[in-house]
């Protein structure tokens, strides 16, 4: 194969992130070398406030976001993935620009059809601005101190947190939207924010068994997407975060038999890098067995793919292990990147 064919290949396996609706030069030379996914997502105020700013809920609207999809599909000159976070009781990145989702407290007394019903009618206006993949639900069953997950997960209950999400994911996959089922193996309890601090999640096995039965369940569902979580879980691995370890992947690919999407987290994630540079952290996770990579736009995408290109030459990365995972991005992209539906 070409290095120019490895270097398109390279690219596409990236999942940027961008705070706005505005698409910067790195990012358009990112569309035109291969890129196939953007994520447009918040910034670390609203993230952190788990909510969109009065500003923007004022200025943007929903032929915004049209615009913006219809500039990607068009750079990249293919179908792409376009992600947000509208995630159940947590940050909703399309705050009234869809139909509202929801609240916690409310969807604990919906019935399952109701609950799809709802997130199918939401998905579908969401679809129809161009976005088709939802970086949501957040299925860790939460059992202790967790301030990351904090108003954004939906309990202890297993069996209420599996029919929640089983219900979101049938809903919103039905209106062609893409569901992730995160953050693989279930952050049962995280002390410290992984964005800023080294996360480890302590524990035997038995303490995640909650976690990976809704997993098992949303899987079962027909979860397209999964995304693995930033901690470090030392019960399976005690070395690398859940983002970039073969084994925690291995365990959702081989022991639950995942065989969609896998999407890393933040690799920005100071629990993710774990000192080492974004490059090495990127290689890291698809030689793990990640699909797709999230990065933010700012983090150096050129020499992100780059980097990933050189591993392959120097034998460093299996070679098919990036061509595959080019392949299941571009594949999705193509069932699910149609523009010609999109709102008029």
């Amino acid at each position: 194969m070409m290095s120019s064919e490895l270097r398109r290949a390279a690219y596409s396996v990236l999942l940027p992130a961008i705070g706005n609706l505005h698409l910067d030069e790195p990012v358009r030379r990112y569309l035109n070398r291969g890129g196939v996914s953007i994520l447009l997502g918040e910034t670390r105020d609203e993230y952190i406030g788990r909510g969109m700013t009065q500003a923007r809920r004022d200025a943007e609207t929903q032929a915004a976001f049209v615009n913006i999809t219809q500039q990607v599909a068009s750079l990249a000159r293919s179908a792409v993935l376009v992600a947000v976070d509208q995630e159940l009781g947590g940050i909703e990145r399309l705050h009234q620009l869809v139909p509202a989702i929801p609240s916690r407290d409310q969807l604990k007394e919906l019935s399952s059809q109701a609950i799809e019903q709802r997130c199918f009618e939401m998905a579908k206006v969401a679809r129809g601005m161009g976005v088709n993949l939802f970086l949501a639900p957040i299925v860790d069953v939460v059992t202790g101190n967790n301030p990351w997950l904090l108003n954004r997960h939906l309990g202890a209950d297993p069996v209420q947190v599996s029919r929640i999400s089983c219900a979101f994911i049938r809903g919103i996959q039905r209106a062609g939207v893409i569901a992730t089922a995160k953050h693989f193996p279930g952050h049962y309890v995280t002390e410290h924010d992984p964005a800023i601090a080294e996360a480890t999640v302590h524990g035997p096995l038995e303490l995640l068994r909650d976690s990976l039965d809704v997993f098992q369940q949303v899987i079962s569902a027909g979860v397209q997407a999964v995304m693995p979580g930033p901690a470090v879980f030392p019960a399976i691995d005690p070395d690398q975060s859940a983002s970039t370890s073969s084994k925690v992947i291995a365990m959702l690919r081989d022991t639950l038999g995942f065989g969609g999407l896998i999407i890393s987290d933040d690799l920005d994630a100071v629990s993710i890098l774990r000192g080492n540079s974004i490059t090495e952290t990127a290689v890291a996770s698809l030689a793990a067995g990640a699909h797709l990579l999230l990065v933010s736009s700012e983090s150096g995408l050129d020499e992100i793919a780059e980097a990933i290109v050189a591993a392959v030459e120097e034998g460093t990365l299996d070679r098919q292990a990036l061509l595959s995972a080019s392949r299941k991005v571009c594949e999705l992209a193509a069932k699910n990147g149609r523009v010609d539906h999109l709102l008029k």
